[in-house]
């Protein structure tokens, strides 16, 4: 697959996993936490340009698109991942709180997503 894909893959997968949340009765199994999760080890199994490919997601329309990529992004982008990341934290619900619990684990030295 392609940066691009595996960015489309990121993305959709996000998306669909916030919004299968919300959803009465929903499947508990996380198959999009899974496949995003994919998605951002082949990018970054790229180094640096799967990274680079994954920044756009930092514009994307939904928050917890932004958001998400901006928690992976921190090492890598500290400034904008970090700015996404409080905007969404300024928010209410599962994004907001998410993205709280990212930045705070980032100050205290814990967050571990994208290890060098």
């Amino acid at each position: 697959m392609t940066l691009e894909g595996w960015v489309r893959e990121f993305a959709e997968n996000v998306a669909a996993q916030t919004d299968a949340i919300f959803q009465v009765g929903a499947d508990p199994e996380d198959e999009h936490g899974d496949r995003y999760i994919t998605a951002f080890e082949e990018l970054r199994a790229r180094g640096n340009e799967g990274r680079e490919a994954l920044c756009i997601l930092l514009k994307h329309p939904r928050m917890d698109v932004r958001a998400t990529a901006a928690a992976f992004l921190l090492r890598y982008r500290t400034a904008e991942a970090r700015a996404v990341l409080e905007e969404a934290a300024k928010g209410e619900g599962l994004v907001a709180f998410g993205a709280q619990q990212t930045l705070k684990g980032w100050e205290e030295g814990i967050w571990d997503l994208d290890p060098e």
